[in-house]
Formats: C-alpha cells, structure tokens, sequence
C-alpha cells in the first residue's frame, strides 16, 4: 500500500493524527505570501519560492472549486498561490468541511485543512500549483492528491525561513496511497 523506502510519508502521517485535523487555527503572519525586509532604510518584497512557475506551458483546466472554513487564512492564502498561477477560483467557503471531505472520499490520514476539486480530481491541502498541473495534465487513475497536515513552508503556510520537509501523496477511490513528490529541501 506505501512505497516501502518513504519514511516521509510515514512522519507525515503520524503529524497528521499528532497535530489533528482541525485546520482552522492559524498562526498570524504565517501564510503570507510575501515579506518586507530592511536594507539600507529601504524595503523590499521577498517573493515565495512558490512563486516561480515551473508549468508554464499548461494548457488544461484551470477552474478550481475550494473547500474551506471561513476561519482559516492560510486557506485564504493557497488560494491567492493558485491565482498567481492562472487558476480560477470558486471559493466556498463553509463550517461542515468534515462533510466535503466525507462527499469525496478524503483519506482521514490525509487530511488537511481545505478540498478543492479540478477537472474531477481532489487535492487535498497545500499543495504546490504546479504539482496540481503536472498531476491534471498527466490525467492518472487516482482520486487526487494531498499534503497531509499543514507542513510550514508550503504554499498557504509560509513563516520566514521555516521550511518543513514535506510529500505530497496521490490516492485512489480505494484508499490506497503512493508517493507523487518529495520535497526535502525547497
């Protein structure tokens, strides 16, 4: 069921049920796309390294239906990271997002704080725009993808310099789950 030499995967896992789904807490000033730092008595904005488009050629769906708790600002800003990438966004923004992920069929052990659904596929959490174009373009067998818990450092999730390693993982109407990417460093 796990690719076997994914000790992420597992880590991640167990932050999830450490940690908990609740996903409607937020830090102040985590999220938030970019930074003001001092130099020379003149500011400048630090982009997220999210930002750089890695799929610029994409050409498939951009219309994208999110899921979210009306409480929740990183939500808020994964949206805007989709955005920046060409995405457009329905954002529903509702109290019963255990019901959204039970309607479809999100992995409890992949859990995150939002659902969004494009072109017929669940993306879980925050994940990377250009994960979610590599993913759509490829059109797989899976039910979609997800980023378990809320790892610091994604896009939506952002605080300076922490970064956490995160994986990104794809599953099926059965549950069943596999490594889409890996990152250690970003």
């Amino acid at each position: 069921m796990f690719k076997s030499n994914s000790k992420l995967l597992f880590s991640l896992i167990a932050g999830v049920t450490v940690a908990g789904v609740a996903g409607t807490f937020w830090f102040g000033g985590m999220g938030n796309n970019t930074q003001t730092v001092a130099n020379d008595s003149k500011a400048m904005a630090m982009t997220s390294v999210w930002d750089k488009e890695t799929e610029p050629n994409y050409s498939g769906v951009k219309e994208v239906t999110v899921y979210r708790s009306p409480n929740c600002g990183c939500c808020g800003e994964w949206v805007k990271h989709m955005e920046k990438h060409g995405f457009k966004i329905t954002d529903i923004k509702t109290d019963d997002m255990e019901a959204i992920k039970q309607k479809y069929n999100v992995p409890q052990n992949l859990a995150s704080c939002h659902t969004s659904v494009i072109d017929g596929y669940v993306m879980e959490g925050h994940i990377p725009a250009d994960d979610i174009k590599r993913f759509v373009a490829a059109k797989p067998k899976q039910a979609g993808l997800a980023v378990p818990a809320m790892p610091l450092g994604t896009p939506g999730m952002e605080a300076g310099s922490k970064k956490q390693p995160f994986a990104i993982a794809s599953f099926n109407k059965d549950g069943e789950i596999k490594i889409f990417k890996e990152y250690q460093t970003y």
